[in-house]
């Protein structure tokens, strides 16, 4: 994945997510949503032809993206705790 900060103004965020497609960026703006952003979207002009660009709004987009970034990985981290408890049983 490679992060290529498009328009960084106050309140906005707009950055192109290079090899990935609308499983992590769905991922991504529901969790920007509970962070509190006022928008969270992303768009694929072409499916084959144009990488995904993330778009986020808030007071400070980019703690809003940290923000969203963290929740997903304690997620991760607690998904991951289950199912090695599951496994044991």
């Amino acid at each position: 994945m490679e992060l290529n900060v498009l328009e960084n103004s106050a309140g906005k965020l707009k950055v192109e997510v290079r090899g990935e497609t609308h499983t992590l960026l769905n991922l991504i703006t529901e969790y920007a949503w509970v962070a509190k952003a006022t928008q969270a979207s992303y768009i694929i002009s072409h499916p084959y032809l144009s990488e995904p660009e993330l778009i986020v709004r808030s007071q400070n987009p980019k703690k809003t993206l940290s923000d969203a970034a963290g929740m997903i990985i304690e997620k991760t981290d607690d998904f991951q705790k289950s199912f090695k408890r599951a496994q044991r049983k």
